[in-house]
């Protein structure tokens, strides 16, 4: 088991600086253009793709980073670039996350390098969760999954919303509903191979930040997929469905659902996202203070501006010491007996809404235009508190984990 410690080692820190000129020589001088164009910024993930790091080889290698540092670490690199970008390279990984969470090793092997492609013709993936109805609120998810058992096929019908990659994806992952009875204990996890009839894109939104990201509807009509497309497989299903109901019915211990399990594991690196977007506001107020004059001074001579960066920083700081102390946690199995993986989250992506509408203020009417990136920035930040579980969905797992109550 690896000891935590807060030092990089150096294979860590080549990779880190490696994506630092990632980030600022092809990331940033390409941010305003594919926000501005609200499209998928296809030629950057090339780009990223042929250096190596939109593939499955370098996500693995971090994935398995004995210290659990790997992933956030290149989370916060990346959204240091810009968060749209960065997310349309990054948002094949959820996609992944919910086969390894739970598939079997040859849905494994099978699937997620089809997500990705290769250099010369890259892939993404979705992973749909989220419906009209049914966003915080799993149980109520409407979308079903009903066994065909004569040809062992799933047909699969319903509509996902705010989908990552939606409708443009190799590979979609579809939870669904295959025991409405049992609430979201009753969900599954679907693969829905490229080209199969019946799925199609609905509404692409036009949304306030990350708009070089990709989001989108999703719509199933009479879906079919292969009963080997069941993550996890049908034998397994049923065991987990069966425990469900026995614990329905005797008041036992809860039997986590397939998006759950999905989420508790991305809570962290969605933390380092926010950190990376948070940090780079703060760069750019941090140096604007120091060369902007007022009066005759510099503005950070001012301890109305000097006292902001100092709560900027530490803010940052911390939110990063609790999104690692969750990642490490995770990787070395200890459990989050406090929620850690929740609480990294809420005030990592809180931390990024509040820098950031720092730094604008700190710009002054400069922040306020998108001659500066602090702009687009604080329009990025918005979405931390929102996807993924939002900050009132972190709090109240907190409380409960917490309490041990069923808090409402």
């Amino acid at each position: 088991m690896a000891e935590f410690t807060l030092e990089l080692n150096d294979d860590q820190k080549q990779v880190r600086d490696w994506l630092h000129g990632f980030a600022a020589d092809v990331i940033r001088p390409a941010a305003s253009e594919w926000d501005e164009r609200e499209e998928t910024p296809w030629p950057v993930i090339q780009e990223a793709a042929k250096v190596g790091i939109y593939s499955l080889d370098f996500y693995a290698q971090q994935f398995f980073d004995p210290t659990g540092l790997g992933i956030p670490m290149a989370m916060e690199e990346l959204f240091w670039g810009d968060a749209g970008i960065a997310l349309s390279i990054v948002g094949t990984g959820l996609a992944a996350v919910g086969v390894l969470a739970n598939g079997t090793e040859e849905q494994i092997g099978t699937w997620i390098p089809q997500m990705y492609g290769d250099a010369d013709d890259v892939k993404v993936a979705a992973f749909c969760s989220s419906e009209p109805d049914a966003g915080s609120d799993v149980a109520s998810m409407r979308t079903r999954a009903v066994y065909d058992q004569a040809k062992d096929e799933w047909v699969l019908n319903g509509t996902k919303t705010w989908a990552t990659n939606g409708g443009i994806a190799n590979v979609h992952v579809v939870v669904a509903v295959v025991d409405p009875e049992l609430g979201s204990k009753g969900h599954a996890s679907f693969i829905v191979p490229p080209n199969t009839p019946g799925l199609s894109q609905g509404q692409k939104f036009k949304k306030h930040g990350i708009r070089a990201s990709h989001t989108a509807e999703v719509v199933l009509e009479d879906v079919r997929v292969p009963g080997h497309c069941l993550l996890g497989g049908k034998e397994k299903l049923d065991q987990r469905l069966a425990r469900a109901r026995e614990c329905a019915a005797s008041g036992g211990e809860r039997v986590k659902n397939a998006a759950m399990a999905t989420f508790e594991a991305s809570r962290p690196a969605v933390g380092a996202m926010a950190v990376g977007t948070a940090r780079a506001a703060y760069e750019v107020a941090l140096d604007y203070a120091k060369t902007r004059t007022q009066f005759g001074r510099p503005i950070i001579d001012n301890q109305g501006v000097a006292f902001q960066l100092a709560d900027m920083r530490t803010r940052i700081d911390a939110a990063r010491l609790l999104v690692w102390r969750a990642s490490w946690m995770a990787t070395t199995g200890k459990p989050f007996t406090s929620a850690e993986g929740s609480m990294s989250k809420l005030y990592a992506s809180e931390t990024a809404k509040k820098v950031t509408a720092q730094a604008v203020q700190i710009l002054g009417g400069n922040g306020f235009t998108r001659e500066y990136p602090v702009e687009r920035m604080h329009r990025d930040a918005a979405i931390y508190t929102i996807f993924e579980g939002t900050s009132e969905i972190q709090r109240l797992v907190i409380a409960r984990t917490l309490s041990g109550m069923p808090i409402r």
